[in-house]
């Protein structure tokens, strides 16, 4: 099994007690739901999942509970990240897409599998958070101009559903 195969069960596996749990429908972010959609893998090194605000403000002790229930430390509060020495996952807000990248976060496509009900964007929205994340020095550098390989990728798959 690839490393996105067994990153994309593990957030299965988590998004279900996240379903069940919490009653959060998470999104697949990052590059292993940009793999999701497009299909292509961007070969994720991690899990990222948006979570609405309140998780990461009111309620961080529960999800954090749940987190620790799944055999997850937390690595960086600042990150709102959790490792369990294979996998890290790193959660953020859904509400950030709209003022982030102008994503309308309550119009997302939802998926389910393997239990688990989750959300994911569209290569359209995708493009636009590469976008705005290529504009970020720390992000250009820090990726080693991976977002600009993805969004070249994503320009791509939009030329030809034209």
């Amino acid at each position: 099994m690839n490393r996105a195969a067994a990153l994309y069960g593990e957030f299965t596996s988590v998004c279900k007690v996240l379903n069940d749990e919490l009653h959060i429908t998470p999104v697949l972010y990052g590059s292993l739901g940009l793999a999701k959609t497009t299909g292509t893998d961007f070969s994720p090194q991690d899990i990222d999942i948006l979570v609405p605000l309140i998780f990461l403000e009111n309620r961080w002790g529960a999800l954090c509970g749940v987190m620790e229930r799944l055999g997850y430390e937390l690595a960086d509060l600042r990150e709102h990240e959790f490792h369990n020495g294979e996998t890290q996952i790193g959660f953020s807000f859904m509400e950030d897409l709209k003022s982030f990248a102008d994503i309308d976060y309550l119009n997302l496509a939802a998926g389910e599998e393997d239990g688990a009900a989750y959300y994911t964007l569209n290569a359209a929205d995708y493009f636009k958070v590469y976008k705005k994340s290529s504009e970020d020095g720390y992000r250009r550098t820090k990726n080693d101009q991976k977002d600009l390989k993805k969004l070249k990728v994503l320009q791509q798959i939009l030329e030809e559903k034209k």
